[in-house]
């Protein structure tokens, strides 16, 4: 299932279990139409619209069983998807921006079913927070009650924006969008499809791959109930939109109408924390022409680097994409059969902190809580004080690409002009000013405002840590013989699948990264602004950085738009609630049989080009 995204950026889950290499099937031995392509993170579903699904693992399977209108090259530049459709400005006014977009005669998914503008409906229903409410699905703002469709695409840009619902034309192939004011980006904010008839099937009880006119038929009757607002249909999808595509066991078993695809690839089987099998889509042709010699792309999970890299040795896997170590990419090095990649990849690692109760998990009431005033904001700058930045730098990444200095900011990228002027007013000194052991001083006399007797009686943090990851458990160590200076007691959970328990009112802390999936002007607002997704993780809600981002939908001057990035950095840096580290250093090993792969630094970073892909 291929939904155009809303969301800016997905987590970098870690990893659950280690596969043992004798489960691996050598890929040398393997035919030369597969690819097997190391994952370090378990699948997590197949709709990534999900808070329990977004994760940087489902998007590069979404790539390869999805297109739509445009996607990302490794230039990071947006790509208008021809092929699949197109779409044009209609009317330009202040108070009326449209645009339509048409799908391409001829476009079918999997099962053979053409895909036409009533397929783009499906969009307006899980990201218009007005249409959610006037159908009877919920209030996607609402605190106490779910929406029908329990997905991140409420409360966006697309959301906050849109006016009416979309214009079907009379061919039912194109729809047309208005929005209150010409918006930024506008272009990244269109409808994706979704197999419609699919979800009417689901919805209905069926269990099988339906005829050609059974589909149609379910198409037209989705299309009656988004006319009609009918509730009782569009309910029962939402059910299944929201439950049914959250599965990480595939096999003959699993309900077909699930993998319905319209991309290169149809998912054919999966194992929970173990691979995942992709099988190719011969009713292709919403995208590029594929080379035609691969027809199967394996996912093989593989914690371990040390393991992966052996692996990759022995030909078990045809690309390697991990947290690297320095020990990981000089024992890659080694390896005549590789070539070793390096470059950008738009990923940063973070640690928040636990601000309030997140909605749909346990009440928070720890040390950090927002309830607590002045106390817990100590607290929580002493704690962000005491993360020991430039020794993780020194010791974990530099050693792999060279980079000393952490991140000061996130909303644009560092080495440009505008992170140096964004970073020489965003209050992000208050954290790296002087050395640590100064940094220390300050952060301890903080604590012991509060707990004068820390240094014997440390303060206790609960920290969700990911398992199984080498550069997070050495991060994690280093962080904790630091905070044990200032007061703190930092008590590790480590967990496998960490991911899932990401707000739960039973920890202080978190640290994992960020993956961003596309360049927009609003920038990190999709995941600190109220309702944005750090609200999900940490509670997250200040009125400043929502006022800031509010007035950044429309297009702006540079200069005014550096202001509005300093003025919600700086907000978040009072708040004292969470605190940038490092650019991801991306470190890639592929077989040098297999020619194509070139890694993006936005998320997907490696299926986004699968159609160039040959032996």
């Amino acid at each position: 299932m291929k939904l155009s995204p809303r969301a800016k950026f997905a987590l970098t889950v870690g990893a659950s279990v280690a596969l043992a290499i004798s489960l691996l099937a050598p890929a040398q031995a393997a035919t030369r139409s597969t690819v097997v392509l190391h994952q370090t993170n378990p699948q997590t579903g197949l709709n990534c619209s999900l808070s329990t699904t977004n994760s940087t693992v489902c998007t590069e399977a979404a790539s390869l069983t999805g297109m739509g209108f445009n996607y990302y090259n490794d230039k990071k530049k947006l790509v208008r998807n021809t092929i699949f459709g197109s779409y044009r400005v209609v009317t330009n006014k202040p108070n009326d921006f449209r645009v339509r977009y048409t799908v391409a005669e001829g476009r079918v998914w999997s099962d053979g079913t053409p895909i036409t503008g009533v397929d783009l409906l499906l969009s307006h229903v899980t990201g218009s927070d007005e249409y959610s409410k006037a159908a009877g699905l919920g209030d996607p703002a609402s605190e106490t009650e779910k929406p029908a469709f329990n997905g991140l695409l409420y409360t966006s840009t697309y959301g906050k924006n849109i006016a009416g619902d979309p214009v079907l034309s009379s061919d039912q192939m194109s729809v047309t969008l208005r929005w209150k004011t010409p918006i930024a980006d506008w272009d990244l904010y269109g409808p994706g499809p979704s197999p419609v008839h699919a979800l009417v099937h689901l919805a209905e009880g069926k269990t099988s791959l339906q005829s050609a006119s059974a589909n149609l038929a379910a198409k037209e009757r989705f299309l009656t109930a988004f006319k009609a607002k009918d509730s009782v249909l569009l309910k029962k999808m939402g059910k299944v939109w929201s439950e049914d595509y959250s599965i990480t066991t595939i096999n003959k078993d699993t309900n077909p109408l699930l993998l319905i695809s319209n991309g290169g690839f149809i998912v054919e089987s999966a194992v929970p924390r173990t691979s995942m099998t992709f099988k190719l889509n011969p009713r292709y042709n919403s995208g590029p022409k594929m080379d035609g010699s691969i027809d199967t792309v394996v996912f093989k999970l593989i914690t371990d680097g040390t393991a992966a890299t052996q692996a990759l040795a022995n030909g078990e896997l045809d690309l390697y994409a991990g947290q690297a170590t320095a020990d990981v990419v000089a024992a890659l090095n080694k390896i005549s059969s590789v070539n070793v990649l390096g470059g950008e990849v738009a990923v940063y690692e973070h640690f928040d902190l636990h601000l309030d109760t997140v909605e749909g998990e346990s009440a928070y009431s720890g040390i950090f809580s927002v309830k607590g005033g002045a106390r817990a904001k100590a607290l929580r700058q002493a704690f962000l004080l005491g993360i020991p930045r430039d020794e993780i730098m020194e010791k974990i990444i530099a050693p792999i690409n060279g980079v000393k200095e952490p991140m000061c900011t996130t909303w644009v990228s560092p080495g440009t002009a505008e992170y140096d002027k964004i970073c020489a007013s965003n209050g992000s000194s208050f954290y790296s000013r002087g050395t640590q052991e100064s940094r220390n001083k300050k952060a301890l006399a903080l604590v012991k405002r509060y707990y004068p007797d820390a240094v014997k009686n440390p303060v206790k943090v609960n920290v969700l840590v990911p398992a199984n990851n080498t550069r997070r458990a050495a991060m994690f160590a280093i962080t904790k013989a630091n905070l044990a200076k200032v007061g703190f007691d930092a008590v590790g959970d480590v967990q496998s699948g960490w991911g899932a328990l990401l707000g739960n009112g039973k920890y202080d802390a978190f640290f994992f990264g960020w993956s961003s999936g596309s360049i927009t002007q609003r920038q990190s607002c999709d995941v600190f602004e109220t309702n944005g997704q750090a609200n999900y993780i940490m509670g997250l809600s200040i009125k400043r950085i929502d006022s800031a981002c509010n007035s950044m939908f429309v297009p702006l001057k540079e200069n005014i738009l550096l202001t509005k990035y300093i003025l919600a950095d700086r907000a978040l840096f009072a708040e004292a609630a969470t605190l940038p580290i490092f650019v991801f250093p991306a470190v890639y090993a592929v077989n040098k049989d297999l020619k194509g792969i070139k890694p993006n630094p936005l998320s997907p970073n490696l299926t986004w080009n699968y159609w160039e892909w040959n032996y």
